[in-house]
């Protein structure tokens, strides 16, 4: 917990998936810093458990999000040692630079069962744990821009990320009444070990291109996205579901 045990997730315990870099590590850092109890998930296990390592009151697990039956292990595993789960973050993701003709139908099923099917494993059996101990929480996914509009070679991604817009808008509706709140959130270009090969991002030029459209000004950092999932994470936003929370800087107002 924070040093003085306060914060504004004092007291709630939050799974991140995705948590091993990039998003979901600086997710569980600033959490942990608010007072969280951190459970950082993710399949690339050596990076997981350093990151968990150098962060306060966080521990790793390993989990496939494909996995139904390690869906169920990690939750089942994560209320049993510390008596509650409180928030979810649907952090883990794949992108597939390809146009879609020449996309494979095994590559267009890898980001399915990851970014999709992933997701909603995730909802679902953090749904189930919160309406069985009869606890409110907040679900948080992290969709994309891509969500909301088509990006030119990035079919695959850009429909599983439409995919997490509609389970958040269904899930928010069907669990309201819980207290179990559904939001999205839909990052512009952000700087992660995963974009770091981009052009726009590793070539100087066309990065000075790109952020001269940029209303801010600058491409987006790990921590912008973290701000917002803590505060939907948060009880700051206890009338907010159902929502898609765009932070890209100002490029879709």
């Amino acid at each position: 917990m924070s040093a003085n045990g306060t914060g504004r997730l004092a007291g709630k315990v939050a799974l991140i998936t995705g948590g091993a870099r990039g998003q979901g590590a600086e997710e569980g850092r600033l959490f942990a810093a608010e007072g969280a109890t951190v459970v950082l998930t993710d399949v690339l296990d050596a990076e997981g458990e350093g990151a968990a390592a150098g962060i306060d009151n966080a521990t790793y697990r390993h989990l496939d999000v494909r996995s139904e039956s390690e869906w169920e292990t990690v939750v089942d595993d994560v209320i049993e040692a510390n008596g509650q789960l409180d928030v979810l973050v649907n952090n883990a993701g794949v992108d597939l630079v390809k146009r879609l003709d020449a996309t494979t139908l095994e590559e267009f099923e890898r980001v399915v069962a990851i970014n999709q099917t992933g997701t909603f494993l995730g909802m679902r059996t953090v749904a189930r744990a919160l309406k069985k101990a009869e606890r409110p929480g907040s679900i948080i996914n992290i969709s994309s821009v891509a969500g909301l509009e088509g990006v030119l070679g990035h079919g695959a991604y850009s429909g599983t990320k439409f995919a997490v817009t509609g389970l958040t808008k269904a899930a928010a509706k069907e669990w309201g009444r819980y207290g179990i709140r559904v939001n999205s959130v839909h990052p512009g270009l952000i700087e992660t070990p995963m974009t770091a090969d981009a052009r726009p991002i590793a070539d100087p030029d066309t990065r000075a291109k790109v952020e001269r459209n940029i209303p801010i000004g600058r491409v987006g950092q790990s921590v912008d996205i973290a701000n917002m999932v803590l505060f939907l994470a948060s009880d700051e936003s206890s009338y907010c579901t159902g929502q898609a929370f765009v932070v890209d800087g100002g490029i879709h107002p």
